[in-house]
């Protein structure tokens, strides 16, 4: 019997863990998850639209999801030719952290780290909206610029960070009377919702190592969760972060969703390429190999040569190597005429799909059950 978001959202508030990660492919509910566990935690609303809703002070829960990018929008002038600029709507959320807190130096060099050195935000006095320019060196910079999709996630990132890292920081102080401020005092959770948009695998790891210390490093009793789409990102904090519950959201055909606690090491349960050995394996199964399962298996292949190193995928085929490429090649075509279509597979393709993925877990180090 499946559950609901909700219900999954009261499983983790009553929980007592530090960390629990999330892994789900995109579209399977994560957003909607954070969102229904903020309405648990704090069902106050302040405002009609969740931007309003953005409130930091005498908070019980932090968290990151893509309504906290709606907080930035870009002013697009082209009829009059405007220098592009990334306005932020003001509520608590961006007065908090801009003009009381002061943390736009270290929102910038944080985003720095993740983007380009050279890159840099330019803050109006107001906090009303950012520029960006490439610095020169020599006190000049270049026209201001509009940043990818990519960076400007980035950038919101690491406002919600530089929040993340004060607000630990100040916890940290076991005295309340001792604190820089009082204003976190009420916290008690951080909900995280895939922050990796468009990253590199370098910036995304750096990302993942930073998050992971802050999580160590964080002994006021602070909750977090943290969900994820991407397998490097999510193995990387697996790897990082000790004592954590570790789950597989699922959504099923009838609207409910699978919330299964997964023991081990991440890469056993996790990683994206295992969930295509997973899918092709129950097809072999149950006699129900399609021609998509030569797509999802060219996919595995292909993951894994990259991986390993490999220029080719096909150079991890057996040996008569140019027999099992043509096969799979004639399977993952994408004809546009309906008269060039490839029949279902007959049984002997369908062993050729049992025998390579066999092949690839016998001899590339896949990792089995004992």
């Amino acid at each position: 019997m499946g559950k609901s978001l909700n219900e999954i959202a009261q499983q983790l508030k009553d929980d007592n863990k530090k960390v629990r990660l999330i892994y789900a492919f995109n579209g399977n509910g994560k957003t909607r998850l954070s969102r229904e566990f903020r309405l648990l935690v704090s069902p106050k609303v302040f405002g009609d639209t969740e931007l309003e809703e953005s409130e930091v002070v005498g908070k019980e829960i932090l968290y990151y999801n893509a309504f906290t990018e709606d907080l930035f929008y870009w002013d697009n002038d082209l009829e009059n030719d405007a220098e592009p600029k990334l306005l932020i709507h003001p509520n608590s959320f961006t007065r908090w952290i801009f003009e009381e807190q002061g943390q736009d130096r270290n929102i910038i060099t944080n985003f720095q780290r993740y983007s380009d050195e050279k890159l840099t935000p330019n803050f109006n006095e107001e906090f009303t909206e950012v520029t960006f320019s490439y610095e020169r060196g020599n006190n000049e910079h270049s026209n201001y610029i509009k940043i990818s999709k990519g960076e400007e996630s980035s950038f919101v990132w690491c406002v919600f960070y530089s929040l993340l890292e004060q607000a630990i920081n100040v916890l940290n102080v076991a005295e309340p009377t001792d604190r820089e401020t009082n204003q976190f005092d009420q916290l008690e959770y951080v909900f995280i919702d895939d922050p990796v948009t468009s990253l590199d695998d370098n910036h995304l790891i750096q990302l993942a190592v930073d998050l992971a210390h802050l999580i160590k490093i964080s002994d006021s009793g602070l909750k977090f969760v943290i969900t994820s789409h991407n397998p490097i990102f999510y193995n990387v904090l697996h790897n990082e972060v000790n004592k954590k519950t570790c789950y597989m959201l699922e959504r099923q055909e009838d609207g409910t969703f699978k919330f299964d606690e997964k023991s081990g090491d991440s890469n056993k349960s996790f990683s994206y390429h295992l969930h295509l050995k997973k899918t092709i394996e129950e097809a072999i199964e149950n006699n129900q190999v399609q021609k998509y399962h030569f797509t999802l298996l060219r996919n595995l292949y292909e993951k894994t040569a990259s991986f390993l190193g490999f220029p080719y995928w096909s150079d991890l085929l057996p040996d008569n190597k140019q027999t099992y490429y043509n096969r799979i090649i004639q399977f993952t075509s994408h004809s546009t005429l309906a008269n060039e279509s490839v029949a279902e597979p007959s049984p002997q393709e369908k062993q050729t799909v049992k025998l390579l993925l066999e092949h690839l877990t016998s001899n590339y180090s896949f990792w089995k059950e004992a």
